[in-house]
Order: structure tokens, then sequence, then C-alpha cells
């Protein structure tokens, strides 16, 4: 899957403050993304992150 630094992703799962949308800032085997409703930054495995995508918006 190709995502690149500042994507936004949008989750199956919430984050416990109720948002499906994220940043990316980081990619690599581990992504740290960063939630839009709360700011709170987050890293997860890269098998992970690919099972959950529900869509992505590309960063002009």
């Amino acid at each position: 899957m190709d995502i690149r630094v500042g994507d936004i992703l949008t989750l199956k799962k919430p984050h416990p403050c109720g948002g499906k949308d994220f940043l990316v800032t980081r990619v690599g085997m581990d992504f740290k993304i960063q939630c839009k409703s709360c700011g709170r930054e987050v890293m997860v495995p890269r098998a992970k992150i690919e099972k959950n995508i529900k869509s992505v918006q590309r960063a002009d």
C-alpha cells in the first residue's frame, strides 16, 4: 500500500477520544499517526494499520 507522510487515514476502529481520522507523520516498518481530534500521537506496526484502513486522503 502506498501511504506517504501527510496523508490522512480514516480507520475502521475509532481512537478512544472518538476520532477516526489520523495524520501520518512517519512511515516505515511502523507508522506514527496523530489523531486529528485530540492530537495524540501513536506508533503502530505497518501490518496492523494496513488491515484497519477504511480510506486514504492524499496530501497534495
